[in-house]
């Protein structure tokens, strides 16, 4: 059993590290997504020296790969970015930790597990933070034709990115939309200063 725990412990700190890094780098695929991803591989070759070698692992495989499918529909894609991929990779590992219970191997499957529950509560604490891609489209339809630093100014210390402005010169009006990322904690924030913000008719946080 320690070689096994030696194992998940080695492939729980080289995904971590390396996760880790694509998170603080804001990609689209986050640290919760490398790990669920090692540890479910590493569960199932775990399971086989269990089993014997007479084990067949195709239906190992049937199951992974069909449930690979089902984790694929979580993903969600817009014109602006891709999301979902923590959730499918959580589906993916939960089909691997049902497979290793029904084959009688609860201490791979109670190891997988208390590491899914590990990882999920740091992405909140780093999410929460504002270390991901917790990213919102901010909508703004304004009063006036508005230069960009008085709007970025309402967006803080946080990363944007323009998507789209569109500028009426007749009726002297504008709107802008962006894609920032921040932290969960800074869109009650936003939402206040948009709203004491003269300039600003109207407004929309996706």
């Amino acid at each position: 059993m320690m070689e096994i725990l030696l194992k998940f412990g080695i492939v729980f700190v080289m995904s971590l590290i390396f996760g880790l890094e694509r998170q603080y780098s804001n990609r689209p695929v986050g640290f919760g997504t490398f790990v669920f991803v090692a540890i479910g591989a590493c569960t199932l070759a775990v399971i086989p020296s269990f089993l014997g070698p007479d084990f067949s692992i195709g239906i190992i495989g049937a199951v992974v790969t069909g449930v690979g499918f089902l984790g694929a529909g979580a993903l969600i894609k817009s014109a602006e970015k891709v999301s979902g991929f923590t959730t499918a990779a959580s589906i993916w590992i939960f089909s691997i930790i049902g497979l290793s219970i029904g084959f009688d191997q609860y201490s791979l499957g109670i190891i997988a597990y208390s590491i899914t529950l590990i990882v999920v509560t740091i992405d909140r604490i780093l999410d929460f933070h504002g270390a991901g891609t917790y990213q919102r489209k901010v909508i703004l339809t304004m009063d006036g034709i508005i230069g960009k630093e008085q709007v970025l100014s309402l967006f803080g210390k946080n990363k944007w990115k323009l998507i789209d402005c569109k500028i009426d010169k007749k009726n002297k009006k504008s709107g802008v939309s962006y894609l920032v990322t921040m932290p969960r904690s800074y869109v009650g924030i936003l939402t206040r200063k948009l709203i004491a913000t003269p300039w600003v008719e109207s407004f929309d946080i996706e």
